[in-house]
């Protein structure tokens, strides 16, 4: 399968949205659901981008299939705002596939109250795939496909640092915000009642993703170390669409680079996915309720931070090296 000539898909035309859809491996997922006939709803912060991706649809035979939503995904309301438009226009959504999320060399608190990070990377997905749970649960074979880092160990949840206010660098908030997908999909999956299949996808180091906020040396390496090393996006891509046209059957997988793993792997431990499911949901009735301005639970700050963004000092070098220890950040798509 190739990104210009994908898989042919079987069956109706599906609805597919895509969050970070407008760059990189989310684009490529976008464009090539709507060659296959599909409705596919993009969301991105960057209205050009969007507009080069209608116009890109448009030639390739897909006139009216693809829809750009403008939306910042580090914004809970912004969340909630895509969720309604998306419902008004659309009575079942078939597939959710999740690639937003940026690296940040700044520490960075949102109007909300929440580390940037955390918030595109992490709290989008999870109030996506929450507020449009009743639009999939409409579809005859609904999936999310979570593409994050599952299967890499390195990093946590920092339970009572959560804005990462201690000790800041850009690799401790990807590695923070990953493992916290991983365990978005196990508490998800395991809803009582719940017909949406969760995948939680690690495409491994891959040619995507917008490197423009990362310091220069490190720009430089990690394209470097693309041109040596890196997937192209058409074979990361590739799996994705597969699972969107055929779900597993299993409420919960994960799959790094082709590869099934079990599901007793300790970043996928169900207590911590509970106390985190716990946890995000008292963030997110925090920040919506309160004017943004109430203390969140695990964030051990007490109220909202005001204080000027702090420096990333990681060398790049170090940088690198955790990049492609998660391979999140060039693996996902910028938010843009």
């Amino acid at each position: 399968m190739s990104e210009n000539h994908p898989r042919p898909s079987t069956g109706k035309p599906k609805v597919v949205v895509v969050s970070g859809g407008t760059d990189g491996m989310g684009r490529a997922v976008a464009l090539a659901r709507a060659r296959l006939g599909d409705e596919v709803v993009v969301l991105g912060s960057n209205p050009e981008k969007g507009q080069r991706l209608v116009a890109e649809a448009e030639q390739a035979g897909a006139r009216g299939r693809v829809h750009v939503v403008r939306a910042d995904l580090s914004s809970i309301a912004e969340n909630r705002r895509v969720i309604r438009e998306i419902a008004a226009r659309h009575e079942r959504v078939d597939a959710l596939c999740l690639f937003a999320n940026r690296q940040s060399p700044q520490r960075v608190v949102t109007p909300e109250g929440l580390e940037r990070t955390f918030a595109l990377y992490y709290v989008s997905r999870y109030v996506l795939g929450h507020g449009l749970a009743p639009l999939l649960a409409r579809s005859a074979s609904p999936v999310i496909v979570n593409v994050a880092g599952v299967g890499t160990t390195a990093g946590g949840i920092r339970w009572d640092d959560l804005r990462l206010e201690r000790s800041y660098s850009t690799v401790a908030a990807q590695l923070q915000a990953g493992r916290a997908n991983d365990l978005l999909g196990v508490a998800f999956a395991a809803r009582p009642d719940n017909p949406v299949r969760y995948v939680l996808y690690h495409p491994g180091f891959t040619r995507s993703g917008d490197l423009t906020p990362l310091p220069w040396a490190a720009r430089v390496a990690l394209r470097t170390a693309a041109a040596l090393a890196a997937r192209p996006v058409a074979d990361a891509v590739a799996p994705v669409l597969e699972l969107v046209d055929d779900p597993p059957t299993a409420a919960l997988t994960a799959i790094d680079r082709g590869r099934r793993l079990p599901l007793t792997l300790r970043t996928l431990d169900p207590a911590d996915a509970d106390r985190l499911a716990a946890v995000t949901r008292a963030l997110v009735a925090a920040a919506e309720g309160s004017g943004h301005e109430a203390d969140s639970p695990g964030d051990g700050s007490g109220a909202a931070d005001t204080a000027p963004d702090v420096p990333d000092t990681t060398a790049p070098a170090r940088w690198l090296g955790g990049q492609l220890g998660e391979i999140t950040a060039p693996g996902s798509t910028p938010a843009s």
